[in-house]
């Protein structure tokens, strides 16, 4: 039987369910509002907020976040692939959740940073990578100081094509840039250094898991970095991180702790503002690690300033609370107590090998690593595909990277060690430690990256070859050359460090320049770098870096380290010798 109908052209259900609908939109019009304001206060006036935050007062990246989701751009990466457009507005940054960056004006093009947990690649990924690089990229690719690797000169239209081969090589780039946890570093050698007190590589690769699969954690402040240090000889700069895990071994002791293997959690490391991580008194288990970082990330997120960018980061939110209030919010997101141990009732850490991520080394199960030096962390297509075949021949086919821009190939035995090194060798690439360019880390800089002032990886190159023919060092160097403020090659932990800047030269000409520090390190060699040298051009970087190991090497006394020689004198003391260092005689 056919369903009446009214005048209005529904039917009679439709008409009353319709009715019923509209009538309870208007009666929620009026219903009274309760909210909470940027305390936390509750209130009975609307006022829109991000974590407390009132939408008005949000920085433009937070506007631009709460807008939509950077994850949700995929269809913008799809259309402008079809169209082979960049993004335009808020996209350009929301594409930073998917590891792709747009870095004109310094080049017209997307640079794509991946997400390798640890550092720790197999050979059938890194030769995915290669294949990348060269299919869509510039035939080479750039290995950087978070163990982690970026390929540059992608065009629109391949980036849906890189996510998606990033994925079938079990890679992904997500949540690399942004407001977001960037790859998670561990100690290169884990699982093999036969002076480590625990493999940390499960802990990194349960971290970067855990991040992947929590949306909420892609909506920080400001970025975050976490790092775990086995406890071995080689570092992987965890005190430059937000959360340094740093294990260590307790024996007996009168505080009711278990004897064993602990990590001591440090917290607010941010070299590019002049502060190392510091030790917080905490003790926890390895597994213990995972959830106190998932609170307090929470924390962070919850309560870090979003209207300031540059008070943005968890070191600030530290100062303004202090560590006792922020490790009791932390707590309270968590089911256990945390615990608290005094730092010098722990064995003390074993000595950082400065430069142990190169040359030849023995592993806990009888065979060798060897580190391959990178200059300046770039490797091409050709290069890569050999290394692959190398540590699939030779190795166990693995390669890790490390936060020094250089690699390892592990699992070498003895008898295959020889035609390993000589293939190497064949690739145009040395193992050798050398103690000038070893320890040469260079960020993009401006052939690359709009923020920087000065060609880093160029002037980086051209100051190594500059040394190498003209010195011998006995002991390893490390020069750092970063193209500007955010300091992404980290000079203040360089023995030298160098920060992009522009001079103006007698007619009034802009050049690129550098501002120079001495005596940064990290670890057991921890220290901040002073400022010595302002708004040098950087043609004159090679005689004065010259000039300035001469001076080292004719003044140290004893065996003394660069650093420590640095810190001894006075800036108008290194300023002083090295004027008066003459070149060529005490070099060698």
């Amino acid at each position: 039987m056919p369903t009446a109908m009214s005048t209005s052209g529904f039917t009679n259900e439709q008409e009353t369910y319709l009715k019923a609908f509209i009538s309870g939109l208007n009666q929620g019009q009026n219903l009274p509002h309760l909210g909470q304001d940027a305390e936390g206060r509750f209130t009975h006036e609307e006022e829109e907020t991000v974590h407390g935050t009132p939408v008005d007062e949000l920085s433009r990246e937070e506007l631009i976040k709460h807008e939509q989701n950077g994850l949700d751009c995929w269809d913008a990466i799809m259309t402008n692939g079809l169209r082979n457009e960049f993004p335009k507005d808020g996209d350009i940054f929301r594409y930073k959740f998917h590891g792709l960056f747009y870095v004109a004006p310094a080049q017209d093009s997307f640079m794509l940073r991946c997400r390798i947990a640890g550092g720790a690649l197999s050979t059938y990924q890194f030769r995915g990578l290669a294949e990348m690089a060269q299919d869509w990229g510039p035939g080479h690719a750039d290995l950087t100081t978070r163990a982690n690797l970026q390929i540059r000169e992608l065009e629109p239209k391949n980036c849906a094509n890189v996510l998606m081969k990033l994925a079938d090589l079990g890679l992904t780039s997500q949540g690399s840039g942004a407001d977001n946890v960037r790859n998670i570093t561990a100690t290169p050698t884990t699982g093999f250094d036969p002076d480590e007190l625990i493999d940390v590589l499960p802990y990194a690769r349960a971290m970067h898991y855990y991040i992947l699969k929590n949306r909420d954690l892609y909506g920080l402040p400001r970025k975050f970095n976490i790092s775990y240090d086995s406890g071995g000889g080689i570092s992987t700069c965890a005190d430059t991180n937000d959360i340094g895990f740093y294990a260590v071994r307790v024996g007996e002791n009168d505080e009711g702790v278990e004897p064993g293997v602990y990590f001591r959690m440090q917290l607010c490391g941010i070299t590019g503002h002049e502060q190392f991580a510091s030790d917080c008194g905490v003790l926890l288990t390895p597994a213990e690690t995972i959830p106190v970082a998932a609170a307090l990330m929470r924390v962070f997120i919850e309560n870090g300033d979003r209207t300031n960018r540059k008070k943005a980061r968890l070191k600030y939110l530290v100062d303004e609370w202090g560590f006792d209030k922020t490790l009791a919010e932390t707590e309270k997101k968590m089911t256990f107590d945390l615990r608290y141990f005094p730092l010098e009732k722990c064995e003390p850490a074993k000595p950082k090998d400065k430069q142990g991520y190169l040359g030849i080394h023995p592993q806990s199960d009888g065979l060798n690593y060897v580190g391959v030096l990178t200059p300046v962390g770039r490797v091409t297509v050709p290069q890569m595909l050999a290394l692959a075949d190398i540590a699939d021949e030779f190795g166990r086919g693995e390669i890790r990277l490390t936060v020094w821009q250089n690699l390892l190939i592990p699992g070498i035995p003895d008898d295959k060690l020889q035609d390993a090194l000589t293939a190497i060798q064949a690739t145009g690439l040395s193992h050798q430690n050398s103690t000038i360019k070893g320890g040469l880390i260079a960020c993009t800089g401006s052939r690359g990256c709009k923020y920087a002032a000065a060609d880093t990886k160029g002037n980086a190159v051209d100051l190594g070859n500059h040394l190498a023919d003209r010195m011998i060092l006995d002991q390893p160097i490390n020069i750092h050359l970063t193209g500007c403020h955010h300091s992404c090659a980290q000079h203040y932990i360089g023995d030298i460090g160098m920060m992009g800047t522009k001079v103006k030269s007698e007619s009034g000409e802009s050049l690129d320049g550098y501002n120079i520090v001495l005596g940064g390190g990290v670890d057991d060699q921890q220290a901040i770098a002073r400022e010595i040298w302002k708004s040098i051009p950087a043609t004159e970087i090679q005689p004065l870096v010259e000039k300035l190991l001469c001076a080292y090497l004719a003044n140290r006394e004893d065996n003394e380290s660069f650093a420590a020689f640095s810190r001894r004198l006075t800036p108008e003391e290194i300023r002083s010798l090295t004027e008066e260092a003459k070149t060529g005689e005490a070099a060698a």
